[in-house]
């Protein structure tokens, strides 16, 4: 059996079996989701199933490590994103039982993206449809700690509905790992695959109707881990779409951050400050229930996903081509859901 069908199968298991043990703990101790006016769900929930996702994909490559042969180098960069992961962890569950300031957890989210980069995961450099290599030298470490940053915060602004940021996360960590097995990155394909199988055990309890949230636990893992898991990817791989794939995997939440990022400066509001003005919350707005919602944000991913595994098997001017027609076809469907401006009633508050 290869390592990425055994890594799969055992974060898919460990996070079945141990979510209801995380469900049962959130409510002891106090970790609920409490309604509020720009939230969905209507009643408490609990909010730490990241520990779920965790505890699966740590077992799953632990357990994969155990029995494979691993070069120092692979061995010293895997010991980083364990490490630094379990950093941005545990700032999630302090996060969610405490509801830490933004900027503390800004502050947290650097500390654990300077972390992985000391265990010398950074990109190095990047190349253009050309061919041509731009080394990014003192650049490198700031690209790299941005990188990572954004990554965990736009998987973090995502999860809104029932299911979305786990299945969302799990197509873009299946789309890292399709371009991983292509390119014969067997490295990337086991953990993107322990990943997606931590995911999935977990929205077994999280889709709609959700028995349990992942909270910033959850998200801010997923995120942190698809932004570690790429750079690993690129640094392996000479190819100009080596971080255009993580890109496009990731396009929906990405464009759904930068989108609110623009709402928000054009309505003269804090920039960090949530509003209603989401996709999902505009598709609820537009009629859609939570599931159709979350249903068609699953269809756009995988849409994004498909055409970013596509580009690893076409020329770089179809591949540029393809990026311009996907990125078109999603600013026309945001600006005609009207994703661009914020609300009344956001601005009113």
């Amino acid at each position: 059996m290869p390592n990425y069908v055994l890594a799969f199968l055992i974060a898919v298991v460990v996070a079945l079996a141990i979510t209801p043990g995380v469900i049962f703990l959130a409510a002891k101790t106090g970790a609920m989701d409490a309604p509020d006016a720009r939230k969905v769900h209507k009643k408490p929930i609990p909010r730490i199933g990241g520990l779920g996702i965790y505890a699966a994909f740590m077992v799953s490559m632990l357990t994969v490590m155990a029995f494979t042969d691993l070069s120092a180098d692979v061995f010293h960069e895997l010991v980083g994103l364990m490490v630094s992961g379990t950093m941005i962890v545990i700032l999630g569950l302090i996060d969610d039982y405490t509801n830490l300031p933004a900027k503390v957890k800004l502050v947290g989210q650097i500390a654990a993206a300077c972390v992985l980069v000391a265990f010398d995961v950074r990109i190095d450099f990047i190349s253009d449809p050309f061919g041509d290599f731009l080394y990014l030298e003192v650049f490198a470490i700031p690209a790299t700690i941005f990188w990572i940053v954004g990554l965990t915060n736009t998987v973090n602004l995502i999860d809104g509905l029932d299911g979305l940021a786990a299945g969302v996360a799990t197509i873009a960590a299946v789309t890292i790992f399709l371009v991983a097995l292509q390119q014969d990155f067997l490295l990337v394909a086991v953990l993107t695959a322990a990943l997606a199988g931590a995911a999935i055990g977990f929205l077994y309890y999280n889709f709609n109707p959700a028995r349990i949230f992942m909270g910033d636990t959850g998200s801010m893992f997923l995120g942190f881990m698809l932004a570690g898991i790429s750079i690993i990817g690129a640094v392996k791989s000479a190819a100009t779409i080596a971080l255009i794939v993580p890109i496009l995997a990731l396009g929906l939440p990405i464009l759904d951050t930068t989108f609110a990022i623009v709402r928000r400066y054009r309505g003269g509001v804090p920039i960090f400050k949530p509003d209603k003005g989401h996709l999902h919350h505009r598709l609820l707005d537009l009629g859609f229930t939570q599931r159709q919602a979350v249903l068609l944000m699953y269809v756009i991913s995988a849409l994004l996903g498909l055409s970013a595994v596509a580009l690893t098997e076409v020329s770089s001017t179809i591949a540029i081509l393809i990026v311009c027609a996907v990125v078109t076809a999603v600013l026309f469907g945001a600006k005609k859901i009207g994703i661009f401006h914020m609300k009344k009633s956001a601005q009113s508050h």
